[in-house]
């Protein structure tokens, strides 16, 4: 009877320790090793650029620095990147709204959010906005393909043009080919410029908190990046890179 219970004590510890301290362990060897993550962004200057240095980028890279990872980014096509983090050729994505896991399973979204996007409209001619949505059903609109939140609201009787990157919306609005282009805020504001006659109307047709999403492989790692970038707010470090970069902006 006592080897019995000796037998079944050993077998609850090795359980406890698989179970509670295995992530742990992994989680040190990814930092240990200078692990490195590759993540999609589909974010334009002032957000993300090539050389990691919009406020997203130095957001992110604050807080993977703190865990001990290297971040890298590639931009892809919206809708291939997502495609392609979750099918674990890249390692996640670095901007998307909440609840994607549903549909893309293999990606784990990091619940403490990266920013809050604010999706707006952009025309060479005035218009109200105030009806939000539903003022887009007769109006010729161009979205960028894979941007969810607007492939999902555009009402379908809007004439409705998909294309991959943001410089070709604000083309089609130059050549008079639409008359609204959806986007978020500060990447259009940043397009616009040396574009006099387009103009960003008010107000937001809607305003989403954007998350990191991490291929399940990655998963140790998702609580340890909610922490860090919870540490990056709240010890002044978000704040500073928003008044370096965003905040000339907003000023405009």
């Amino acid at each position: 009877m006592r080897l019995i219970r000796k037998k079944t004590a050993i077998s609850f510890l090795f359980w406890l320790c698989t179970y509670y301290l295995l992530p742990l362990s992994i989680s040190s060897v990814a930092a240990d090793d200078h692990l490195t993550v590759e993540l999609n962004t589909t974010g334009m200057p002032p957000l993300n650029t090539p050389d990691q240095k919009g406020f997203m980028d130095l957001i992110a890279l604050a807080a993977f620095s703190r865990i001990g990872v290297t971040l890298k980014t590639v931009q892809l096509p919206a809708e291939r990147g997502l495609l392609d983090a979750n099918a674990g050729y890249e390692d996640g994505e670095m901007s998307r709204i909440a609840g994607l896991s549903e549909k893309y399973t293999h990606l784990i979204q990091v619940r403490e959010k990266i920013m809050d996007w604010e999706f707006m409209a952009f025309s060479a001619r005035l218009s109200d906005m105030q009806a939000g949505w539903s003022g887009l059903a007769s109006q010729s609109t161009a979205i960028i393909t894979g941007w969810k939140i607007l492939e999902n609201n555009v009402p379908p009787t809007a004439q409705l043009t998909k294309v991959k990157f943001p410089y070709q919306l604000f083309h089609l609005l130059q050549q008079n080919r639409v008359d609204l282009v959806l986007y978020e805020r500060w990447g259009g504001l940043t397009l616009l410029k040396h574009q006099k006659k387009i103009k960003l109307l008010e107000p937001p047709l809607a305003v989403k908190a954007m998350y990191i999403y991490l291929h399940e492989k990655h998963w140790a790692l998702v609580p340890r990046l909610e922490q860090a970038l919870r540490s990056v707010k709240q010890d002044g470090t978000y704040a500073s890179i928003y008044n370096k970069i965003l905040a000339p902006l907003a000023r405009r």
